[in-house]
C-alpha cells in the first residue's frame, strides 16, 4: 500500500471509491467526478496537508479529506470525510487515516485561526458500527444524531399559506446577500454551525454546481428576507428515469418570524415547484435535537425519517 496526498488528477479514481462505498452502505450519499473535482480544488483544502490516500497500483483504496472551516467561533470545527474501500476494511486503513486526522488537525487549524482549539467531527450512518467503534477507540465521543427524511410528491401537498406582509420569490443573485445573511442568523442557535462568509457562501453554496436556483426561494416582508429554501439536485445520483429528488440543502427563518409559518409556507411553495419541474420526490437533512422544532415542520409538511446518522467528536490540542 502506498501513502501519499492526493491530487487533481484523482478526481475519477475518489469517485470510483466512493461509489463502491455507497453500494456497500447505503448512505444516499453520491459523489460524481465533477463533485469530487470541487472537492479538491476548493480553498478550504489544502491538497498537500489536508488529504491522504491510500492506494493499490492504479486504484486508491481508501482516503482522508480534511478542509479548515470557512469560519471559526470559540472552537475550530473541522470535518473529515473520507472511508475506506469496502474490499479493504479491517486491515487499519481506516485507523490510520484517523490517526493522521489527529496529528493534522492542529497545524491546519492553527494556521487558519490562530489560537482556536480544533475539534475533529466525523459522521456514522446507522448500520456501521465497526466504524463507531473505530472512533470510540481512537477517543471520539456520539454528540449528536441527525436524520435524512423524505417524501413522494405525488397525492396531497401542503398547501402554503404565508403570513400577512410576506411574500415568496424565486432566487436571484440580488436576494442572495439576504439569503445568506438570513441562514447566518437563523443557524446562530444550530449545532455546529457556522457562519458564511461572502466568498464561502458563493463557492460552496450558490456556486455549488448542485444548486438549483429555478428551485430555490426567498420569503421577503416587504423588501427584507425573513426566510430562505436552498435546494440542491444531485446529478451524480443514479436513479430510473421520472424519479429524480429535489435535496432541500437549507431552510431558515430569522429568529422574530418563528411560529408565524415561514418555512411552512417555503416548503409548500418548493413542493409544488419540484412537482411542476418533474422531481418525484423531496428530501432533507435535520438535526434530531433541532431547537427550532424543524423536525415537526418536516412532518407535518409529510416527510419521514429514512435513515440516521451520529456525529462523532474529538477535540484535539493546539499546535
Amino acid at each position: 500500500m502506498e501513502w501519499g496526498p492526493l491530487t487533481l488528477e484523482d478526481a475519477r479514481p475518489v469517485a470510483e471509491l466512493w461509489a463502491a462505498m455507497e453500494a456497500e452502505d447505503r448512505t444516499g450519499e453520491f459523489h460524481g467526478v465533477d463533485d469530487v473535482v470541487g472537492l479538491l480544488s476548493g480553498d478550504l483544502i489544502d491538497l498537500a496537508e489536508g488529504t491522504l490516500a491510500a492506494r493499490d497500483g492504479d486504484r486508491i483504496v481508501a482516503f482522508g479529506h480534511l478542509p479548515v472551516r470557512q469560519s471559526a467561533d470559540g472552537v475550530h470545527l473541522m470535518h473529515l470525510a473520507g472511508g475506506v474501500h469496502p474490499a479493504y476494511r479491517g486491515r487499519g486503513l481506516g485507523r490510520h487515516i484517523i490517526d493522521w486526522s489527529i496529528r493534522t488537525a492542529p497545524g491546519l487549524s492553527e494556521r487558519a485561526y490562530p489560537g482556536v482549539p480544533p475539534e475533529l467531527q466525523l459522521d456514522v450512518y446507522e448500520g456501521r458500527d465497526d466504524l463507531a467503534a473505530l472512533l470510540e477507540g481512537a477517543g471520539f465521543s456520539a454528540v449528536r444524531t441527525f436524520a435524512r427524511m423524505t417524501r413522494s410528491l405525488s397525492g396531497d401537498l401542503p398547501v402554503p399559506v404565508p403570513p400577512a406582509g410576506v411574500s415568496v420569490a424565486a432566487w436571484t443573485p440580488e436576494l442572495d446577500d439576504g439569503a445568506r445573511d438570513v441562514r447566518n442568523e437563523a443557524f446562530l442557535d444550530h449545532w455546529g454551525s457556522v457562519r458564511h462568509t461572502p466568498e464561502s457562501w458563493r463557492a460552496i453554496i450558490t456556486g455549488s454546481r448542485n444548486f438549483r436556483p429555478e428551485s430555490s426561494f426567498v420569503a421577503l416582508a416587504g423588501d427584507r428576507a425573513v426566510g430562505v429554501l436552498i435546494t440542491y439536485f444531485f446529478a451524480a445520483q443514479p436513479v430510473p428515469a421520472g424519479e429524480r429528488q429535489a435535496w432541500i440543502h437549507i431552510v431558515g427563518t430569522l429568529r422574530e418570524w418563528r411560529g408565524k409559518g415561514v418555512a411552512s409556507t417555503l416548503i409548500g411553495h418548493a413542493l409544488a415547484t419540484f412537482m411542476d419541474q418533474g422531481y418525484a420526490s423531496a428530501g432533507l437533512g435535520v438535526d434530531a435535537h433541532n431547537p427550532t422544532g424543524a423536525v415537526s415542520v418536516y412532518r407535518r409538511a409529510g416527510f419521514e425519517i429514512v435513515r440516521r446518522l451520529t456525529t462523532y467528536a474529538l477535540p484535539v490540542k493546539p499546535a
